[in-house]
């Protein structure tokens, strides 16, 4: 029987910039290089691509606590280097840049003057397992994943929803084998996480209490090393989603058929994504083997990111 879709199309992604020899750390010991490489050294590891209002691009380095910055010409700067393992990033309406980070927590980071400080360290005096993504939803709060070590031998992974005006702080779901990157639909009803080990992308709907009912499936991939890692989302609410250890990024439409697949022109490693570009159509990709940000043109474009950038 035939498939009742087309078959997605196929993108094949460029190079937008890659971190400069400058700012890699060829043989520079790291704790996260040998917990999570078996000591194999690498010179950046680099993830959470966010635009702020301007349109400069900002991401992490994870194994040396780094957060960089490419302007729209890909020139890359370097803005803090601290004692940290960061992962994530987002920039809210307000220009406040918030980072989930596996050491500290939820730090935010003062644009102007570099400074980084912890924001949220523990859950009620409970430390987390290892911060790793997060979302900012349309009312402010955020949305992040407590990943650690978890995956299917421990399927304790943690979503929470955060608002940091007020310090409120709630577990959405706590039996998720491994949550990594985290979108909400444009309703604000649905939550999509990636959920790595167990290579699939789960939907978590949100009752009006904004509490997690009738968790389930909406995507299952298989193969590669790794499996679903960052998630961006489109105008018309498709999900987009970067499989780390494929080199690939898959995009669906807003019942999970897949409309197109781009591919990395360099290594395995596609991490993340944000949308960009001047009309929101251009979807920008962190791919950590390489220590490159790549760029392929979709044909639909992205929903705005909370920064206000793409609106």
């Amino acid at each position: 029987m035939a498939f009742p879709h087309p078959d997605p199309v196929l993108i094949e992604a460029e190079v937008f910039t890659t971190l400069p020899e400058a700012l890699r750390r060829p043989g520079k010991p790291s704790d996260w290089a040998t917990k999570n490489r078996r000591g194999a050294p690498v010179d950046s590891f680099i993830e959470g691509p966010s635009f702020d209002r301007e349109g400069h691009l900002w991401f992490v380095d994870i194994p040396f606590g780094r957060i960089l910055r490419a302007s729209p010409d890909g020139d890359v700067e370097q803005i803090v280097e601290y004692d940290g393992q960061p992962n994530g990033l987002k920039i809210d309406a307000r220009g406040r840049i918030f980072i989930a980070d596996f050491k500290n927590g939820i730090m935010t980071l003062d644009p102007d003057t570099g400074s980084i400080s912890t924001a949220l360290g523990d859950a009620d005096s409970e430390g987390f397992k290892g911060c790793n993504d997060l979302h900012i939803g349309p009312d402010g709060a955020i949305y992040f994943t407590d990943q650690g070590q978890t995956g299917l031998h421990d399927p304790s992974g943690r979503v929470y929803r955060w608002t940091p005006d007020d310090g409120r702080l709630e577990c959405l779901i706590d039996t998720v084998p491994s949550p990594n990157g985290l979108v909400l639909d444009t309703s604000g009803h649905t939550l999509y996480v990636a959920v790595t080990r167990a290579n699939a992308v789960w939907r978590l709907p949100l009752s009006p209490s904004q509490r997690v009912v009738k968790a389930g499936f909406f995507l299952q991939f298989s193969g590669g090393r790794a499996g679903p890692d960052g998630l961006a989302l489109t105008r018309d609410n498709g999900v987009v989603v970067c499989q780390t250890g494929m080199g690939l990024v898959w995009v669906h439409d807003a019942l999970g058929i897949p409309i197109a697949v781009v591919k990395s022109p360099k290594g395995l490693g596609t991490t993340n994504c944000a949308f960009g570009g001047p009309e929101g159509r251009t979807l920008y990709i962190t791919e950590s083997d390489s220590g490159s940000i790549l760029r392929a043109e979709l044909p639909m474009r992205g929903h705005p990111m909370a920064s206000g950038w793409g609106q």
